[in-house]
C-alpha cells in the first residue's frame, strides 16, 4: 500500500447514507515531500497544481487532498490546511513556528449524481480525513473519495498497493472513477488483471459475459497519488506521475477522455538516494534507476485501480463488480 512508503499517512472521511455517497481521502506527508503532478483528459478539477511546476518556488508539499464533490469538493483542502496549520506544518513565511502556509494540492472527481444536490464534501471532510490518517493498512473500496466513484458501468472505489525496486518502495493510491470501462463485459476480467502479483486480488477470474447497464454519467475523472521514498527533484517526480498515467490507461478503456480530468500526483520523501552517475554520460546509473521507478509507478497504479474496482461495494444504485460476477469471490 502507499503507506508502505515511510512517512506517508492516509486518512478517509465519507458519508454513505440516504442522500449521501461521497467523501474525501487525504495523503499526508506532514514533514514534507517533493511533489509533482501530471494531468490528462478534458475535464480537470484541481487546486495548487501550478506551484508543482519544476520552475516554481515551492519544492515540497505537506498533503494531497482527493475528494468527491466536483469543483465544490476542492473546499475539502481548506480543512487539510487548517489541520496542518494547527501543527505548524507548512512553508515558512515568518520567524515564528506557527507562521507557515501548508502546501496542499488537490484534485476532485465528479460524483454529484450519487448524492442529493448540495450534499458534498467541505472543509470538515478534509479535517476529519486528516484526523483519521494513519501509517497502517489503507481501507479500500467504497471509502473516502471513492464513496461515490463509478468506473464505467460499475461502482468504482479506492485501491492501493506498493512494490520495491532499486531498494526503494513505490506505492500508489487510486480513486477509480473513469468514464471508460475497467473490465471486459465479455469475460468479467479487469483489463489490468495481468498486473497481479502473487495472487493479490484474491479472486478466480470468471469467464461469463454479461450485459452491463449503461454508464450512469459521462462525467468522471480518476485521481490518485504515487509515492516513493527516493530523493527526487520536482522534474524527476513529474516523470513518475507521467508514468503512473500509463498504468491508468492500462486499467480503463478509453482513458483520458474529454469527460475525464485524470490527475496523478507524485511524492518523493527523499529517504533514499539513487545511484550516482559514473558512466560516460555521468548520469546513466541514476537515469536507469529513475526509469525503473517510473516503470514501477505504472505497474502499481494499474494494480491499485484493480483493487479499487474489486473492493467496491454497491452504492447509490450503481452495481459493484462483486455483485455482477459473485463467482469470482467464491472460495
Amino acid at each position: 500500500m502507499i503507506t508502505d512508503v515511510p512517512g506517508v499517512l492516509v486518512g478517509h472521511h465519507e458519508r454513505i447514507e440516504p442522500g449521501w455517497a461521497t467523501g474525501t481521502t487525504v495523503v499526508l506527508v506532514p514533514d514534507g515531500a517533493t511533489g509533482a503532478v501530471d494531468q490528462r483528459g478534458g475535464a480537470p478539477g484541481t487546486r495548487e497544481t501550478n506551484l508543482l511546476e519544476p520552475e516554481n518556488l515551492v519544492q515540497r508539499v505537506n498533503a494531497i487532498c482527493l475528494s468527491g464533490g466536483s469543483a465544490y469538493g476542492l473546499a475539502a483542502a481548506d480543512g487539510v490546511m487548517r489541520w496542518l496549520s494547527e501543527r505548524h506544518h507548512g512553508f515558512p513565511v515568518g520567524g515564528q513556528p506557527h507562521e507557515v502556509v501548508p502546501i496542499v494540492p488537490a484534485a476532485v472527481i465528479f460524483d454529484l449524481p450519487r448524492s442529493e444536490w448540495g450534499n458534498r464534501p467541505d472543509a470538515s471532510f478534509g479535517y476529519a480525513a486528516c484526523e483519521a490518517a494513519t501509517a497502517g493498512p489503507v481501507a479500500q473500496g467504497t471509502v473516502g473519495a471513492g464513496s461515490g466513484a463509478v468506473a464505467g458501468s460499475l461502482k468504482g472505489g479506492v485501491g492501493s498497493v506498493s512494490e520495491v525496486v532499486y531498494g526503494c518502495t513505490v506505492g500508489a493510491l487510486a480513486v477509480v472513477n473513469a468514464a471508460g470501462e475497467a473490465v471486459s463485459a465479455g469475460t468479467g476480467v479487469p483489463f489490468a488483471a495481468d498486473h497481479e502479483v502473487g495472487g493479490e486480488f484474491g479472486v478466480r477470474w470468471p469467464a461469463r459475459a454479461v450485459s452491463l447497464p449503461l454508464a450512469p454519467t459521462d462525467l468522471n475523472t480518476t485521481v490518485g497519488v504515487v509515492a516513493v521514498d527516493a530523493a527526487l527533484s520536482k522534474a524527476e517526480c513529474r516523470r513518475l506521475a507521467v508514468a503512473a498515467q500509463d498504468g491508468l490507461a492500462r486499467a480503463v478503456r478509453p482513458a483520458h477522455t474529454m469527460f475525464d480530468g485524470d490527475t496523478v500526483f507524485a511524492l518523493a520523501t527523499g529517504a533514499r538516494e539513487l545511484p550516482a552517475g559514473s558512466g560516460p554520460f555521468g548520469e546513466a546509473p541514476r537515469a536507469a534507476a529513475l526509469d525503473a521507478l517510473c516503470s514501477a509507478a505504472a505497474r502499481v497504479f494499474a494494480r491499485a485501480m484493480v483493487h479499487g474496482l474489486l473492493s467496491a461495494e454497491t452504492a447509490a444504485g450503481v452495481p459493484a463488480y462483486r455483485d455482477v460476477w459473485p463467482e469470482a469471490f467464491a472460495r
